[in-house]
């Protein structure tokens, strides 16, 4: 009980700092946008030969894609800020008090969630004049899934900061750990538009499984076995980047 606790004091303050500075929140969202603005567009004849010939459809493909995307790279960048903390002494004077060790690093990555979910909701809106139209059970049930990507991809992106411990190295390293990502998770494209080889690669990427199912519920099939076949596979990413990250932070404040 002391963890859930101190978990949510700290997700607390570091919400409350977010609060405070609503602008960065505005911002991850700007590129998205204009995205889906100037991108989508191109996707109508891209798609053509899976059979899909509608903004309609093209916007069904793109948005769910781009919130997977927005998860991944809104969570594997929030590793510079755990490092800003060290440096400037914030972790070292919460190492005094009996705050668990474990909270310092779930409050933060709820808080992160919390972040990419806002953003999710404001985009999913701005999409709707569009045309992208869909239950809202379905859109529910991506954002859950969508707060597992960006739980899990925040923790990892503090296991590497705690590992590297420089900024510098931390940039190459996560910029080296996201490319590849969300080149085989298929965000702008989907990869049935890929040869076979990359297909292959592809299903060994837990956030390609993310995107089928997004894209599932989008185009109005919450019951397609991709949809709980996602959930069940970034579950488990979940508990493995949270427990890997959580015990590499608990030895490093110690």
């Amino acid at each position: 009980m002391k963890v859930l606790r101190d978990t949510w004091l700290i997700f607390q303050r570091n919400l409350l700092l977010m609060v405070r500075s609503p602008l960065w929140v505005f911002l991850g969202i700007a590129q998205p946008v204009v995205y889906l603005i100037l991108f989508t567009p191109l996707l109508k004849p891209a798609l053509a030969s899976l059979g899909t010939d509608s903004m309609l459809g093209a916007y069904r493909v793109y948005v769910p894609g781009m919130l997977i995307a927005l998860a991944i790279g809104g969570g594997l960048y929030v590793g510079f800020g755990l490092l800003g903390d060290l440096a400037n002494g914030v972790i070292e004077r919460s190492r005094v008090t009996t705050v668990s060790r474990v909270a310092l690093l779930l409050g933060r990555s709820l808080r992160d969630m919390v972040t990419v979910l806002v953003q999710s909701i404001i985009i999913t809106v701005l999409s709707l004049p569009f045309g992208l139209i869909t239950k809202i059970g379905n859109i529910l049930l991506g954002y859950a899934l969508l707060a597992l990507c960006s739980l899990a991809a925040a923790s990892i992106s503090y296991g590497i900061a705690i590992k590297v411990n420089n900024p510098n190295v931390l940039g190459q390293v996560i910029n080296n750990v996201a490319q590849p990502l969300m080149l085989l998770s298929g965000t702008l494209l989907p990869l049935a538009l890929a040869p076979l080889w990359l297909r292959t690669l592809a299903d060994w990427n837990p956030f390609n499984w993310a995107v089928t199912g997004m894209r599932a519920l989008y185009a109005g099939n919450p019951g397609d076995a991709s949809v709980w076949k996602s959930l069940i596979i970034c579950g488990v990413l979940v508990v493995v980047a949270v427990g890997w990250s959580a015990r590499s932070f608990a030895r490093s404040v110690r």
